[in-house]
């Protein structure tokens, strides 16, 4: 039976595995970057559990109070791209909580009444969030600015950012991203690799390839918003070549010091494909909660 201690511990795990899988441009166990050290993301995700999978909150409650704990704690923006995306998965699993039976199709059915019922108060606390967490690339805009209370639900201020930010896409997406091409994609990278399982890599290979995936499947829009579209197509174009090759390889680990040397020149470009990474932990959250 789902509980609010499992879903905490689904998140925490998630946010674990995602640092300990080789991802070029983020921050990871192999190296830290864009003024952040992996310790930063270790106390973040520990924080943001808790706060996140509370019991009796909404989802803006819930966003806006794991960016506060979360600014307590390190004072940077590790996880708000994370927190956006996990909070309303949350919800539906916390709706679930009495289920004998928890599986993905009833995480989706829930997940889409979630997503219906949206709130003007959901809006107006994940705007206070966005602004606390300051994130890059973060300015003024005509509709629905964050930096003024919305007078919308959650749903329309996604809606009226999702062509320029996937994770917004999410939201108005029944977060598709993650149930139709990340979960199979993990999925197959695990069991691709799973003789690697008594050394207890094919997790962190399984990742890299879901991280490698995300981000050769369209512009990482966290590029796109701090350094403009052509590069962030040059990025997507670079990861599509890599990802092949680092598919087709039967030891991903011969593939290290290619993804290192790349690793090293996105980040002496300050080049961060954040939101790939934030969808990589949001579909290893899914994933941990229905397995």
């Amino acid at each position: 039976m789902m509980t609010p201690e499992k879903i905490a511990a689904a998140f925490r795990f998630a946010c674990m595995a995602e640092l300990e899988a080789l991802k070029p441009g983020n921050v990871h166990i192999f190296s830290d970057g864009h003024g952040m050290q992996i310790g930063d993301f270790i106390v973040s995700a520990e924080v943001s559990a808790v706060a996140i999978a509370a019991p009796k909150l909404t989802v803006g409650e819930r966003i806006l109070s794991s960016v506060q704990a979360t600014q307590k704690a390190v004072g940077l923006n590790t996880n708000l791209g994370i927190i956006l995306l996990c909070a309303p998965i949350i919800q539906a699993a916390l709706q679930l909580k009495g289920e004998a039976n928890f599986n993905l199709a009833k995480l989706q059915i829930a997940l889409n009444d979630v997503l219906q019922h949206l709130s003007v108060n959901d809006a107006q606390c994940a705007a206070s969030a966005i602004v606390l967490a300051n994130p890059a690339g973060l300015g003024e805009v005509s509709t629905h600015d964050v930096h003024h209370q919305p007078q919308v639900s959650l749903m329309a201020l996604m809606q009226a950012a999702e062509n320029h930010d996937r994770i917004a896409w999410q939201y108005t997406h029944q977060f598709s991203d993650i149930f139709d091409y990340g979960l199979a994609r993990y999925q197959a990278g695990l069991q691709r690799w799973q003789h690697f399982n008594n050394k207890g890599q094919h997790q962190a290979w399984a990742t890299t390839a879901l991280y490698l995936g995300f981000l050769a499947r369209q512009p990482d829009t966290h590029i796109v918003r701090k350094h403009g579209q052509a590069l962030a197509n040059d990025v997507m174009l670079h990861a599509q070549t890599l990802a092949q090759t680092y598919w087709q390889s039967e030891n991903p680990k011969l593939q290290q010091s290619g993804l290192l040397a790349w690793d090293t020149a996105l980040k002496n470009k300050k080049l961060n494909p954040g939101t790939s990474a934030d969808l990589t932990v949001a579909t290893l959250m899914v994933h941990s909660l229905i397995n």
